[in-house]
């Protein structure tokens, strides 16, 4: 892959680990526990903060967002999730989750001049998301106040750019005709994951057997589950379609600001998969698409 998708690609690379410390940092544990959420297990905190900016939604808006979990997953979580903590309270524990994991990754560099400039031009292209009030977890984020601290700019930057990415994802599955269970389905059959490591998004074994039923009669999965040459080229479709739904933001930055934040994000992104927070296998596919 070449061209703008593979550099749109190259931006969802480098930002993903950044945004997902807020779901495996023990700082973020923390502060979901003083919340007064269950941390046994990280589902309440991980679904209060990433449902948080679309206000005290119910199970309907939250299925519908959520579209790779089991329906069944999310309804045991929301809305039960705003009676432990109101959505304001969870969007500002979220930022002092942040604020404390990137301290403990980065130390004093993140009061220093790499950080203000990549919190700088990552902002920019934020900013080509165009806020709203119905739907879409980027536009959501995009609504939010900026935070008044370049690490927690970036982090809040990377959040907006994969959350208005992920609503694209959801467009183009679609398009393909996948549901959400035949996306995960599909997805590991093109060696994305494991098939367990779907298995954290709730679908029971007869609902992941019965989408790839489902997948094998149109041709796309071989009896063994992987997928077949019709299979790999829809997935190659899908990700293509995700990169250009996901593409003004860079337009926007232009060219020399993109190149500038990929040096800029180098180092920090080495000491986050570095660090060990972060699952080797994860869901999303990266380092694998």
């Amino acid at each position: 892959m070449t061209g703008e998708p593979a550099r749109v690609r190259q931006m969802w690379h480098l930002l993903e680990p950044l945004h997902a410390v807020l779901y495996y940092a023990p700082e973020a544990f923390d502060e979901a526990a003083a919340l007064g959420y269950d941390v046994e297990e990280r589902w309440a905190s991980y679904f209060a903060w990433r449902a948080a900016p679309l206000g005290a939604v119910g199970a309907e808006e939250a299925v519908r967002t959520f579209h790779s979990f089991a329906p069944a997953m999310v309804e045991r979580h929301v809305p039960s999730i705003w009676a432990t903590a109101a959505p304001d309270a969870a969007l500002a524990a979220r930022l002092r989750a942040v604020d404390r994991s990137c301290r403990a990754l980065f130390g004093e560099r993140v009061e220093g001049p790499e950080f203000a400039e990549a919190a700088a031009l990552a902002r920019r292209a934020a900013e080509a998301v165009t806020p709203g009030t119905i739907g879409g977890l980027g536009p959501a984020n995009s609504g939010l106040p900026w935070p008044g601290v370049p690490h927690l700019v970036l982090w809040q930057a990377a959040t907006v750019l994969r959350e208005h990415r992920g609503d694209g994802h959801i467009v183009a599955l679609a398009g393909a005709g996948l549901d959400p269970v035949e996306s995960l389905v599909s997805f590991a059959a093109v060696g994305a994951a494991p098939p367990e490591v779907f298995a954290s998004r709730g679908w029971g074994a007869e609902e992941w057997g019965a989408a790839r039923r489902r997948l094998q009669e149109r041709g796309l999965l071989a009896a063994d589950g992987t997928a077949t040459d019709a299979g790999r080229e829809l997935r190659a479709k899908v990700e293509l379609r995700t990169d250009e739904e996901a593409a003004a933001p860079w337009r926007a930055l232009g060219q020399p600001g993109r190149e500038r934040l990929v040096e800029l994000l180098g180092e920090p992104w080495l000491e986050v998969i570095g660090s060990g927070l972060l699952p080797a296998e994860n869901t999303l596919g990266i380092g694998k698409v």
